[in-house]
């Protein structure tokens, strides 16, 4: 996938020089960012500052300064989000309060690390501007029911708008009965199918290097005639949305990659699910029968509802951050997400939220699977993290 993803991108190396937001020729290009940190934190600004944005007289609204503290007049905008969202969403939201441009509420989440749409609608309020749901965990790899919780998350906001403001679509500024919903698919885009109009999304996040792009680069769908404030100021790039020039040799990458993902998901898919399985039966094989109940699952317990490729796995009493560097060189793995690797030696707060036990949480490995990966390969992988738990002395 590589070298094709390479061939589609090396004309844009060596033949069209264009600036592509210029008006000639080579000027024609859609909406992409650098990556879903971005995305995220973009879809999080965005809506606060246009829900902000139409309190104001439009006299002010033109003139104000969208980085200064709303005044006290102002029914501050509120976002609804869950207590495993990625950092790019919880450390933005964290930082836009502690500038009192917003309020949030983060919702719990249940032992499998599903949220209950109902929990996230009684979290609505009447100045909520943003329900943010991510699609999957990027840890447990827990898919959550995003077209139900747009809808519920709506109902719930319904009923604190007047007819007149809850009969149009987006009023310029916000979504549906003036709510809009985001949802950050880094991790599920090319592994689950993705249909924007069935989720019922306003914004949806995408990551192009989780599903086989160059890192570095991604992108933010934003349904027509929804407005969010730029996050990026200067030209007039993207169509006046995202200011700076862009980086168009990774756009076509991401490009490349979404069409081989197309092509090959359905097989794809299957064939991640069938290595996650066999890794996880190579591991339940290893352990004398005494010892099965040390092995947990993290996440949901039903494959439809967690990502085919990502398998949390906890061994009671081992020390993950022992394993990972007893094992660095023949397995690749982590304790938690990759991006939280700085991390490893304590307990992941996805897996607190999920009220994972200690002795559990503590030992936890991340695996997952790719389109490359053998039989072979899972099978070495299950012996030796077998092989170090026993070594570690917490498997017979």
């Amino acid at each position: 996938m590589v070298f094709q993803v390479a061939a589609e991108m090396a004309p844009f190396l060596f033949e069209h020089f264009g600036n592509p937001s210029s008006g000639h020729t080579y000027g024609k290009m859609v909406h992409f960012t650098s990556c879903g940190t971005e995305s995220d934190n973009w879809a999080i600004y965005g809506a606060v500052m246009a829900a902000r944005r139409a309190q104001l007289p439009q006299s002010q609204s033109q003139s104000q300064s969208p980085q200064r503290a709303p005044p006290p007049a102002l029914l501050l905008p509120h976002v609804v989000t869950t207590a495993i969202e990625h950092p790019a969403v919880l450390g933005h939201l964290k930082h836009l309060q502690e500038q009192g441009l917003l309020s949030y509420t983060a919702v719990p989440v249940d032992s499998e690390g599903l949220v209950d749409p109902e929990q996230i609608a009684a979290a609505v309020q009447p100045n909520t501007a943003l329900v943010t749901v991510m699609h999957s965990n990027n840890e447990v790899g827990a898919v959550q029911p995003i077209a139900e919780i747009a809808a519920a998350a709506r109902r719930a906001h319904a009923r604190f708008t007047s007819s007149t403001s809850s009969s149009s679509s987006s009023g310029g500024c916000t979504g549906t009965n003036g709510l809009l919903v985001h949802s950050d698919a880094a991790q599920s885009t090319g592994k689950v199918e993705l249909d924007v109009r069935t989720l019922g999304v306003d914004a949806l996040t995408i990551v192009g290097h989780k599903f086989g792009a160059p890192k570095g680069v991604a992108a933010l769908y934003i349904r027509r005639g929804v407005h969010l404030d730029n996050y990026f100021h200067g030209g007039g790039q993207e169509g006046g949305r995202r200011a700076g020039t862009e980086n168009i040799m990774q756009v076509v990458g991401l490009g490349a990659a979404a069409e081989l993902a197309r092509r090959e998901g359905p097989r794809l898919r299957r064939h991640l699910g069938d290595m996650a399985e066999r890794l996880m039966e190579a591991l339940r094989a290893g352990l004398r029968p005494e010892d099965q109940d040390k092995l947990r699952l993290n996440g949901p317990r039903q494959p439809a509802s967690r990502l085919p490729n990502t398998l949390s796995l906890s061994i009671r009493g081992l020390n993950s951050a022992v394993a990972l560097q007893r094992l660095s060189g023949q397995l690749a793995a982590s304790a938690g997400a990759a991006c939280h690797s700085g991390e490893a030696a304590s307990v992941s707060a996805v897996l607190r939220a999920m009220r994972v036990p200690f002795e559990f949480a503590a030992g936890t490995l991340r695996l997952s699977t790719g389109r490359h990966t053998t039989a072979e390969e899972v099978d070495a992988a299950a012996k030796l993290i077998v092989q170090e738990a026993r070594r570690q002395g917490v498997l017979g």
